[in-house]
């Protein structure tokens, strides 16, 4: 599904930007897409991506800092080891 959503979204901005259509085409092509993007079913699937963005940031900025840390801790190991 991703996929797709990506590649259709490449080929209408590969449209617009490489169209011969004219500025009246552009208009009528960000007309509708703002239309999409503002239909309530496409609004409730941004809320609904920035509830669990905003639910789940705690949790992968503690795993980043705990990763982090491990790295630090090993590279201060290796360094150690080395200058023995």
């Amino acid at each position: 599904m991703r996929g797709r959503l990506l590649f259709v979204a490449g080929a209408a901005l590969g449209y617009v930007l490489g169209s011969r259509a004219g500025r009246a085409r552009y208009e009528q092509i960000k007309t509708v897409t703002g239309k999409i993007w503002n239909s309530n079913g496409v609004q409730q699937g941004v809320h609904t991506v920035e509830d669990f963005v905003a639910d789940k940031t705690p949790d992968v900025a503690e795993f980043v800092g705990e990763q982090t840390k491990k790295v630090v801790r090993k590279v201060g190991q290796k360094k150690d080891a080395q200058a023995s």
